[in-house]
């Protein structure tokens, strides 16, 4: 064996060893450790266990609880440190709004039954449901739903005295919004698809009435045909819906008079 080729088995073995060592202390190096995430503070609250639809009968099955972090749990959730019964508690109880599975359950959207009907057990302190005929025509073609705040327009039609006029004393129509901002409670038909949206076309509305306005709507039932317009949602509560303010409008707005064909406005003087 020549000189040349021990020195190049010299390096050779010199470069394995080196190699071999290397690797043995990598192997025995210990191995980062991760970092342990903090645990955050929890607590179970009270939530629905599936879809619970307005006016449904909730039972204890229809809740169950779940880990919430305490720091995004309300003081409005019900909590299990502090009403761990609370699943036979809200036992038959009755939805006042639609709750989605995972909801955590308020006490303002719940009401007590206590042996009363539905709409008695929704129907706020004070309150009163009133019915009143509709039809397609005079419901909005159908997209009034309940919860809707509508304004009741009464329509009339009056003898006209003046008999000489050119087309012989046609009957004088007027219009005018007697009550504003109601809430309608119910429709007596479930709800459809019409053009893609939900309708309810029914021929009875129930609303939601204070007792001084129950006058008012059942005189004006008697008085003409009576039509529901639909308010949009960003203005529902800019009036309070009682006749004082139904009459404001009616003094600042006056009604709508069709006489010979041709509709005027005329400003009213009622106090």
């Amino acid at each position: 064996m020549n000189t040349a080729r021990i020195v190049v088995l010299v390096i050779a073995l010199g470069a394995g060893g080196v190699a071999a060592y290397l690797a043995s202390g990598y192997d025995n190096k210990p191995a980062p450790i991760a970092p342990v995430a903090e645990k955050l503070p929890t607590v179970e609250v009270l939530v629905a266990k599936s879809d619970i639809q307005l006016g449904q009968a909730v039972k204890a099955d229809d809740l169950l609880w779940q880990t919430w972090p305490q720091a995004t749990a309300s003081s409005a959730f019900i909590r299990r440190d502090s009403r761990p019964n609370a699943q036979n508690e809200i036992g038959g109880s009755i939805a006042r709004v639609p709750l989605m599975q995972g909801e955590p359950i308020r006490e303002q959207k719940l009401v007590k039954a206590d042996g009363s009907g539905f709409m008695a057990a929704i129907l706020p302190s004070g309150m009163r449901a009133v019915s009143t005929e509709i039809s397609a025509e005079t419901g909005a073609g159908g997209f009034i739903l309940p919860n809707d705040r509508v304004d009741i327009v009464l329509t009339r039609r009056l003898k006209n005295p003046d008999t000489n006029g050119p087309t012989g004393g046609n009957d004088l129509i007027l219009s005018e919004v007697v009550l504003t901002n109601i809430r309608v409670l119910a429709i007596d038909q479930a709800p459809k698809e019409k053009d893609g949206q939900t309708t309810v076309i029914g021929k009875t509305v129930t609303l939601e009435l204070k007792p001084e306005q129950v006058a008012t709507l059942s005189a004006s039932r008697q008085g003409g045909t009576l039509t529901l317009a639909l308010r949009s949602i960003a203005d529902a509560s800019a009036a309070d819906g009682s006749p004082d303010e139904a009459l404001k409008q009616r003094q600042s707005a006056g009604v709508n008079v069709i006489r010979y064909g041709v509709q005027t406005r005329q400003l009213t003087s009622q106090k």
